[in-house]
């Protein structure tokens, strides 16, 4: 080519040859070149078309908007706008718009890499973390090829050198993109081969219990199929799962599906995000942030700066918002994917990967502080975090653990504690009214209340839960504050939002027939004793009175009110009257 254009440098189809050469031996700014001096020649005839198309798309590799737009204005005038050509070329013609902007309006971020103990191999990819984000596991890309799942742990403010995540799971195929569960029990993975599967790619859940792993087992056919299934994001307590798949019935190639464990732990049939989340194109890695509303995913169809970018959406009454690019230097013109934000908001881990002449080179795990303007679309979330034992003998137990929202008495989060060591981690999202039930088979539950409606910040909260084993007869000392029981000030009638606590209450003792229980009313030392007294008898005959309704013999409970005789701390402050005005119930 070059000879010819010796021979005669007006040689139009010699330049775009000499252009693709060029490109194939990945030099591209001679091809660059070359195309432009083809269409210098030529610049109208239908020939050149390429030329155009060629040029644009190495300056919007290289994220050199503003060169490759005037190009692609040219390219376009060769199709008709309704054409599946002419629509592909004003798609990109919207990318360049919007990267040019973009640029020219950076996000405040500054990734910086994590810790130099991770780089044990290649690459690292696809990070997840726990609530309270002292554990980090992550994929890993091995130099013969192999990808396991690594673990390493926050000790003090640096990263513990990485180990295999478990035997039980690594093996010598791919074991990649991982999801873990708010507490890090819960475990789902793909695995593509060496594995007994539905189809090409496939889901594995792995649960732990104190220190070891079980063996993974294939989340079966309603959630794999013989299409492609990856890139799993569970829900902060592991019973909502977000996947990735190519099967039928979606919007494009590759599409973000949903699935619910049903009360049977059996995963339901997956339902398509569909519009406006999911697009004719790719979708790929998302990510459920843990207040378990705020979608993060990567696309090749929406409009970005170039290959796939990052998104985020949020779930709303009537369906997903439209989804908004997360910007300039989050994404760029290269792929993008896999994002992590913790569970308060503050911070965003992600791989860079990062590129030489357009090849892959190697892949890095970053973080990076969230800028105000992402913050502001992700809901912060808190977590509580302990141990749950019983009050005695300090045995470990398997508990149910359940947030409630007392707006509407549905379920925010359900968890169990570890068999073994009695530790659990649940997450409370912030802008609501919650109730929280530690129950157990055989014990009181312990009932806790959150008032999170001006909550703005995410926090970690340590709380171990003793428990109280049921006894009853002389000397029994069971009872339990209903933390979760609401009158207005000086008034004894329920406020409706006590109904959860008293539902609660209800099913406790129709779960325990023989059990009698004392409803006791205290106050604070506001007013005279005299009308503590009585407003805390009334109080106490207001939860009786529920309770017969709800099917409790009345010879079972009996209502008592000790007025402000006996406070649980001195009435020296509004916090302390708050914990003195309160109903507790006792075993008889």
């Amino acid at each position: 080519m070059q000879e010819a254009i010796k021979a005669d440098p007006t040689f139009t189809d010699a330049h775009l040859k000499l252009g693709q050469l060029y490109e194939f031996t990945r030099r591209q700014e001679m091809a660059l070149a070359a195309y432009r001096e083809a269409i210098r020649l030529q610049p109208d005839k239908p020939a050149t078309a390429s030329a155009y198309q060629s040029a644009s798309m190495i300056l919007l590799r290289q994220a050199r908007y503003a060169e490759a737009i005037p190009y692609l204005e040219r390219f376009a005038a060769f199709f008709a706008p309704q054409s599946a050509q002419g629509q592909r070329i004003q798609r990109q013609l919207e990318s360049a718009r919007f990267g040019q902007e973009a640029i020219q309006h950076p996000q405040p971020v500054t990734p910086i890499p994590l810790s130099e103990s991770l780089k044990t191999t290649p690459s690292q990819y696809f990070p997840v973390l726990t609530a309270d984000e002292q554990t980090l596991v992550y994929t890993v890309l091995k130099p013969e090829g192999d990808e396991d799942l690594m673990i390493s742990s926050m000790k003090g403010e640096v990263w513990s050198p990485p180990i295999s995540l478990s035997d039980n799971i690594n093996t010598p195929e791919n074991e990649g993109t991982p999801s873990l569960s708010a507490d890090g029990r819960t475990l789902v993975f793909t695995a593509c081969q060496g594995r007994r599967g539905f189809g090409s790619c496939d889901l594995y859940i792995s649960r732990k219990t104190g220190d070891t792993w079980s063996a993974p087992q294939n989340l079966g056919p309603a959630i794999n199929t013989r299409y492609w299934e990856s890139q799993p994001s569970l829900s902060a307590d592991g019973r909502r799962l977000y996947f990735v798949s190519d099967r039928p019935g979606g919007q494009g190639r590759r599409d973000i599906w949903r699935s619910d464990l049903n009360a049977s732990g059996e995963w339901v049939e997956p339902v398509n995000l569909g519009v406006p989340v999911n697009t004719p194109f790719n979708e790929a890695s998302p990510f459920i942030h843990a207040n378990g509303r705020t979608l993060f995913f990567a696309s090749d169809g929406h409009i970005g700066l170039g290959g796939y970018d990052l998104f985020v959406a949020d779930s709303l009454t009537k369906g997903w918002s439209a989804p908004a690019n997360l910007g300039y230097p989050i994404n760029n013109a290269d792929d993008q994917a896999a994002l992590f934000v913790a569970a308060n908001g503050t911070r965003a881990y992600y791989s860079f990967e990062e590129q030489k002449e357009g090849v892959s080179q190697k892949s890095r795990l970053y973080v990076f502080d969230m800028p105000e303007s992402l913050r502001d679309r992700v809901k912060p979330v808190s977590y509580l975090k302990g141990v749950i034992a019983d009050a005695h003998t300090k045995k470990p137990l398997v508990a149910t653990v359940e947030l409630i929202d007392l707006s509407n008495n549905q379920v925010v989060t359900r968890v169990t504690s570890d068999e073994q060591t009695g530790q659990y981690t649940a997450v409370l999202p912030s802008g609501g009214e919650y109730a929280l039930y530690v129950t157990v088979p055989g014990y009181l539950f312990k009932s806790l209340s959150f008032d999170y409606t001006q909550k703005t910040r995410g926090e970690g909260m340590s709380l171990s839960v003793p428990l109280e084993p049921i006894a009853s007869g002389k000397g029994s000392t069971a009872k339990e504050t209903l933390n979760n029981i609401f009158f207005e000030s000086g008034r004894f009638e329920l406020e409706s939002k006590s109904k959860t606590e008293l539902d609660r209450l209800a099913d406790f003792l129709k779960s325990n027939p023989a059990v009698k229980v004392e409803i006791a009313g205290h106050t604070d030392d506001e007013g005279s004793a005299a009308t503590n007294l009585e407003l805390s008898k009334k109080r106490a005959q207001s939860v009786v009175n529920f309770l017969t309704k709800a099917g409790i013999e009345p010879t079972r409970i009996q209502a008592t009110g000790y007025g402000e005789t006996r406070p649980l701390a001195p009435n020296s402050s509004d916090e302390n009257r708050r914990m003195n005005r309160r109903i507790e119930w006792r075993v008889l």
